[in-house]
């Protein structure tokens, strides 16, 4: 079985997971290119009893554009978002791509909040696009 591990930029919160993600996706929302600095967030749905968190967090929550919260953890020292849950959702936990480090990671499905993507990006045409 596929494991992987996601950390904050300073080592101290991590996530190891184990098995594959359920779904890779970009999100283009404002709120994901604001959280990011960015130009849209990457994300890694996996089961929530295929991760392990450790280290410390602090949680932010916010609604976004279609009215669900997602609840963001964070390293305290860094501010590295390592991950985050949807409400509703408790039995998946998001992970940041990037929190991964890994080149070889699964390329995302599916493609959100297009209205928002910057015209410069170029994504594979193959993948699923929701406006």
């Amino acid at each position: 079985m596929t494991r992987r591990l996601a950390t904050c930029a300073c080592g101290q919160l991590r996530a190891e997971v184990q098995g594959e993600p359920l779904r890779v996706s970009v999100c283009h929302c404002l709120d994901c290119q604001r959280r990011t600095g960015s130009v849209f967030g990457a994300q890694a749905r996996f089961p929530a009893a295929a991760v392990d968190l450790q280290g410390q967090w602090r949680e932010w929550s916010r609604v976004g554009d279609a009215g669900s919260r997602a609840d963001f953890f964070f390293c305290p020292q860094c501010g590295s978002t390592v991950g985050w849950r949807f409400a509703g959702q408790a039995d998946q936990i998001a992970l940041a791509v990037g929190a991964f480090a890994d080149p070889q990671f699964p390329a995302p499905t599916v493609s959100v909040y297009e209205e928002r993507m910057h015209g410069w990006v170029g994504l594979p045409v193959a993948m699923e696009h929701i406006d």
